[in-house]
């Protein structure tokens, strides 16, 4: 695959229904996008690999061990406790080959094998960690993929909540903390974390390809294209950033007044 290829699925997986999203290819169409130097055999094999070991494990575990275990014990998934500023953690190609990783990144592993063995577990953009949601006989349970998949309680997650700065009349809600995001929100949590990376860097060629796989997953969404505008603003191609302003401000326009501001700037640099 290169990366006209990884182009085309991204825009296809954009298109699709959240039903229907992807998850492993649009992963792999991603880290192939960013680099495409790379084979992303190895993550499909892995994919598999987790996808036979859960359906083995299910016949005689509880569907949140069961899943734990696979992952973190029979594939060896955890965070990256020591570099989790690097690039790497937010790569599945990466993830897969140091089998270390961010919580979301290593989650689509999780997401995929529930998938295909009919578990009921979503993603869960939890303030300033990401978790796991599964629906097991006794009710809803996180698990936090980053710690080996265990299982946070109720407690810990109000605990976290509060440490995040939410006030105790929102941390206590469980039903809104807890609340399911799309597997589509999954990979744009990760762009968004790898575009706001390469920016601090500055390193604006990286941040405006993850705006651009932003924009290529959620095709409706404006803000992508002024992410795209500030790094093509960043390396000095004012023209591009004036197309993707010109594409913000098509796109929604209650962002055309932002956006014209934006743009009016840049014309002046132009001229």
């Amino acid at each position: 695959m290169d990366r006209h290829e990884a182009h085309s699925i991204l825009s296809d997986a954009g298109a699709a229904v959240d039903g229907e999203f992807p998850l492993l290819d649009a992963a792999i169409a991603c880290a192939v996008h960013e680099d495409p130097t790379r084979d992303a055999e190895k993550v499909r094999e892995l994919a598999a690999l987790g996808v036979e070991r859960l359906s083995e494990r299910l016949k005689r575990e509880s569907p949140e061990e069961a899943i734990a275990e696979t992952m973190a014990g029979d594939l060896g998934l955890s965070g990256d406790l020591y570099a989790d500023a690097d690039p790497g953690n937010a790569d599945i190609i990466s993830v897969t080959e140091r089998r270390r990783g961010l919580a979301a990144a290593i989650a689509v592993f999780y997401l995929h094998a529930a998938r295909r063995c009919g578990l009921n577990l979503q993603g869960v953009d939890f303030p300033g960690h990401f978790l796991l949601r599964i629906e097991t006989e006794e009710g809803p349970l996180a698990l936090d993929p980053s710690a080996e998949g265990r299982v946070v309680l109720p407690s810990e997650l109000t605990r976290r909540a509060l440490h995040t700065g939410l006030t105790p009349n929102v941390a206590d809600r469980l039903d809104r903390l807890m609340a399911p995001v799309s597997d589509r929100a999954v990979l744009i949590r990760l762009q968004n974390i790898d575009y706001a990376r390469a920016s601090a860097a500055a390193d604006f060629d990286r941040a405006e390809r993850a705006a651009l796989r932003r924009a290529l997953l959620d095709p409706a969404d404006h803000r992508p294209w002024l992410d795209v505008a500030a790094a093509r603003e960043g390396q000095g191609a004012l023209a591009g950033a004036l197309q993707a302003l010109q594409k913000a401000t098509a796109l929604d326009g209650g962002a055309a007044l932002a956006a014209r501001a934006q743009r009016e700037r840049v014309r002046l640099r132009l001229n």
